[in-house]
């Protein structure tokens, strides 16, 4: 108990404290666990590169061997005098006596892995080869022949388009392989990624460098923006706690940083949106109770009169219009909750697929690419546009799709060429089974629900829906979304 109390005595009591020492302690342990994992996986990756590269360099190698193992000894010298002539080939290629003895290279897991590997491959593809021998060795240490001749021996052309000397030296694996008795073939080249050794040690000097650096700055703005966000949080609590009860709000003050001042407003928004929801929720299924009433009441005086063949079929066509209004009720509240995180939608990719399948079924319909993207969610978005496109192409001969943006907003406006709609009406089209003469006509299948779903979804974008007859002739509906940046964090590009 002494000791918890003890414990418990430093934890600072103030907000500011304990979530700066939370944020310490949290931030400190993500890191170390990060770079735990992060060298963990380096590790791994290092691996499988050099275990797959090396595994390249071996064929290579056999490649070789079996060339000059087909040429007559003869003729072997002369056609690595061509290639050295010519610059080399990947291999930098000389015949010895024997084998040349090289300087010990220190042992690392990559380039033991890397001669292992390209050992193992040669054999398998050679197993005629009496003697064998793959090593690495750095550039001042490399001897071409018995006689000790390196790299600075020869003349630069021999090397220069195979081996990496400077500015910075890179290893050199180098492979001797028995030919004939008394003729060994020599081949030094470069791994595929010549500085693989460093790019496998994931805890080099200036790698933790780094991350302290990063562990303290971030520490250090951490614990100026909880400072600076601490003290109007009271507000935002009792704003929160009030909304939640179902009480009056108060107001939220209109100074502090620019984050709270973001927050507030997101929370007003949140408020009005979650509001609006409700309310459009309750408008909708007082609407299906309403509707309902009649097909039920029909239901209840031709129950006793199922006998009769045409009352049988009169009650099967009011439980399949009951059922539909159902079915249409419970597709409105599943199509505007779509769950998704928002996107960069590039809008020509989007609107392109709708408009070939509308082409395809044997519509007209025009549409010009923009090149404008827009940061919403894909299926919703798809969605909204779907039900605006399918009333323009039930009601209307012709159908036109344009997008422009402005400093504002994002536009997305879909025209038919249709009789449009009597002015009095406008008002009532969002109103739940809804539906004009001419859309009855038209559209049998349909519900009257399409354009508050769209509507919907748009203002979960922050966005409008416009709904007005256009000029000339026809109805033009509008989506307008505001612009925003998209985070860096986030996925971007929806195609």
């Amino acid at each position: 108990m002494r000791l918890q109390q003890r414990l418990l005595s430093w934890i600072p009591q103030s907000l500011l404290g304990r979530l700066s020492l939370v944020m310490l302690a949290g931030v400190m342990l993500v890191q170390f666990a990060g770079n735990a994992i992060w060298a963990a996986q380096m590790r791994r990756e290092a691996r499988t590169e050099v275990r797959t590269a090396a595994e390249h360099l071996g064929h290579s190698a056999a490649s070789s061997l079996r060339y000059f193992l087909s040429l007559p000894v003869n003729y072997r010298s002369l056609v690595i005098q061509q290639f050295r002539e010519m610059g080399g080939t990947r291999f930098f290629v000389n015949l010895t006596d024997g084998p040349v003895q090289m300087t010990p290279f220190a042992e690392e897991e990559l380039s033991t892995l890397a001669v292992q590997q390209v050992h193992k491959v040669i054999q398998q593809e050679m197993p005629a080869i009496r003697q064998l021998q793959v090593s690495f060795a750095w550039p001042q240490d490399v001897r071409f022949s018995q006689d000790g001749s390196g790299i600075s021996d020869v003349p630069d052309k021999w090397v220069e388009h195979i081996l990496v000397t400077r500015p910075k030296p890179a290893p050199i694996m180098v492979i001797q392989a028995e030919l004939e008795s008394g003729s060994w073939l020599y081949l030094a080249t470069l791994m595929p990624n010549p500085y693989f050794l460093n790019d496998g040690d994931p805890f080099s000097g200036d790698r933790v460098l780094l991350q302290l650096l990063t562990l303290l700055a971030v520490f250090v703005l951490s614990l100026l923006v909880v400072r600076w966000i601490t003290r109007p949080l009271a507000a935002l609590s009792s704003a929160a706690d009030a909304f939640g009860q179902g009480g009056s709000i108060p107001a939220l003050p209109d100074t502090g940083s620019k984050e709270f001042l973001n927050t507030a407003r997101a929370f007003a928004l949140m408020r009005e949106r979650i509001q609006r929801y409700i309310e459009d929720r309750e408008r909708l299924f007082v609407s299906i109770s309403h509707d309902l009433r009649t097909p039920i009441m029909r239901l209840k005086l031709r129950a006793e009169l199922l006998d009769d063949d045409v009352t049988r079929s009169e009650f099967h066509d009011d439980l399949d219009e009951l059922d539909m209004m159902v079915k249409g009720a419970l597709q409105c509240v599943k199509d505007s909750d779509i769950h998704e995180n928002p996107t960069a939608i590039r809008l020509d990719v989007l609107i392109g697929r709708m408009v070939r399948d509308v082409k395809l079924s044997g519509h007209a319909i025009a549409f010009e690419p923009s090149g404008i993207e827009v940061i919403a969610k894909p299926l919703a978005l798809k969605r909204a546009i779907s039900n605006l496109l399918n009333n323009a192409l039930h009601y209307g001969c012709q159908v036109s799709i344009s997008v422009i943006q402005t400093k504002q907003y994002v536009e997305i406006a879909i025209r038919d060429h249709g009789p449009g709609v009597p002015e009095q009406a406008l008002a009532t089209l969002f109103d739940p089974y809804v539906r004009l003469e001419h859309g009855r006509q038209s559209n049998q299948s349909g519900m009257g629900l399409g354009l508050g779903i769209a509507r919907d979804i748009v203002q979960a974008h922050q966005g409008e829906l416009i709904l007005q007859n256009a000029p000339g002739g026809g109805f033009l509906a509008c989506i307008r979304l505001p612009v925003q940046v998209l985070p860096d964090n986030v996925l971007h590009d929806f195609s």
